[in-house]
């Protein structure tokens, strides 16, 4: 059942809710009046009505939509892991406060995960906009400027190897079925510790992997056969055990429940696994490197490999991520890309994205040498954008010259330059490496309050 946002206060706790309301953050305390806004917090309680069909008037009483926003917001301005939220909500009357729950138990961090994990991609994406129709009725955001670049948005992987997926493989597997076997009858599903036995393959992997000769690279074939023999067994075991569970002929003794939830886990990881181990024989065995739909977490299975040319770091794991924005650092939008895609190609959606967003297009658009194109600039000039600042690649020509020296070009493009410095700013304080568009409202927030207060400081608003 989804709490009520009118939360009363505990006749004990008065004297010391003064005190606390004492207790003043610049910055939280601007935040703290924009988050009181209804619609934002309609566009939370909807999310949670979703759970199940009666969520709204049955069940435990779970978090109030104002509270998950606030400790959302709170989460991810601090680059918080969701224990140290848990810890510092327990410890801070300031956040307390701030997060509406008073002298009120807080939850732990297993119901922080579960909860923040109901705000989809959708949901937050609504939010996004309705934050940014706040900026736009306050007069932080007029959209007269645009500047976009994309950046690489890492996924929390280690570094991607048949052998490593393989040994992740192994282990996931092995352990959903130890812990199937655990409430089953005793013999029922018998389950090989293969651990040991993978710790030494892939020990000879790494160090035959080391030296290039023909001794050594057919020593790491064999080591990898060895591996990939380890692995179809395990795969054989998990696929047995699911058709037994699907014929209901596995003897259960414990909770069904916990054997639903691995067999879960199970359907889950094993078309990975199984995708491991054609990919690993196709380039260990077979010399082809270049395989389509290339697996490189079993965790992270929406990673993908990105080259953005850079000489420190060739290869990026993660996906490719565009950022817009406008006066005063607010983000406007954002877009995940499938796979690698050039630059060039993401300039017209981030135009097409503004106009939607503010009902006209820019004055003036800036970005980065990835974005030129003849075509990109004849067709932002036809949408309305009177001043495309977009400096050419390769030799340019005296009339090209001659306009990328104008006063205006220039000011454009050091304009621009301050999007490095806003995809710095998500990816470490607001932590946009964990939740992309969670940080971006964060980072948007707190823009908002910045320019409130420089304004309340020149006597602009009273």
């Amino acid at each position: 059942m989804i709490a009520s946002s009118s939360h009363q206060a505990w006749l004990f706790y008065s004297p010391l809710a003064r005190q606390a309301a004492l207790l003043k953050d610049d910055l939280l305390d601007p935040v703290d009046q924009l988050l009181n806004d209804p619609a934002l917090v309609d566009l939370v309680r909807q999310c949670l009505a979703t759970r199940s069909p009666l969520s709204q008037r049955t069940g435990r009483t779970g978090m109030a939509p104002d509270r998950l926003l606030r400790c959302c917001v709170m989460k991810h301005l601090k680059g918080w892991s969701f224990r140290d939220l848990e810890r510092e909500l327990r410890s801070n009357l300031v956040y307390r406060r701030f997060t509406h729950f008073d002298a009120e138990a807080t939850p732990d961090f297993t119901t922080f995960s579960r909860t923040f994990a109901l705000l989809s991609p959708a949901v937050t994406e609504e939010i996004h906009q309705r934050v940014v129709g706040l900026a736009c009725e306050q007069g932080v955001a007029q959209g007269q400027k645009l500047r976009t670049d994309t950046t690489v948005v890492e996924s929390n992987v280690h570094y991607p190897t048949d052998s490593s997926l393989l040994g992740d493989g192994i282990r996931v597997l092995s352990r959903s079925l130890q812990r199937i076997a655990r409430e089953c009858k005793n013999g029922a599903v018998e389950v090989v510790h293969h651990a040991r036995a993978v710790k030494h393959r892939l020990l000879e992997i790494s160090r035959a992997a080391k030296c290039l000769t023909e001794a050594n690279q057919q020593r790491m074939r064999d080591s990898y056969q060895k591996l990939l023999a380890l692995a179809r067994g395990v795969v054989r075991q998990a696929s047995a055990v699911m058709q037994r569970w699907r014929k209901k002929r596995l003897k259960v003794v414990g909770k069904w429940l916990r054997v639903e939830t691995q067999i879960g886990q199970l359907r889950h990881f094993l078309p990975l696994v199984e995708k491991v181990i054609r990919q690993t024989k196709q380039r260990v065995l077979g010399g082809d490197s270049n395989v389509e739909g290339k697996v490189l977490s079993l965790f992270e299975a929406h990673t993908e490999v990105i080259r953005k040319g850079k000489a420190h770091k060739p290869n990026e794991f993660g996906r490719l991520v565009r950022i817009d924005e406008v006066e005063n650092g607010i983000v406007s939008g954002y877009q995940v890309f499938a796979g690698n895609p050039a630059d060039t190609t993401a300039w017209m959606p981030a135009l097409q994205q503004h106009q939607a967003c503010f009902g006209r297009a820019p004055k003036m658009a800036t970005g980065d040498r990835g974005f030129f194109s003849a075509t990109n600039e004849q067709e932002a000039h036809a949408l309305g954008v009177k001043k495309v600042a977009l400096p050419a690649r390769g030799r340019l020509s005296a009339t090209r010259s001659q306009q990328q020296k104008q006063r205006w070009f220039r000011r454009a493009l050091r304009w621009r330059a301050g999007c490095e410095a806003t995809i710095s700013t998500l990816k470490h304080p607001f932590s946009m490496g964990r939740a992309t568009y969670k940080g971006v409202i964060t980072k948007n927030l707190f823009s908002m309050a910045r320019d409130q207060e420089r304004r309340r400081s020149h006597g602009q608003v009273h």
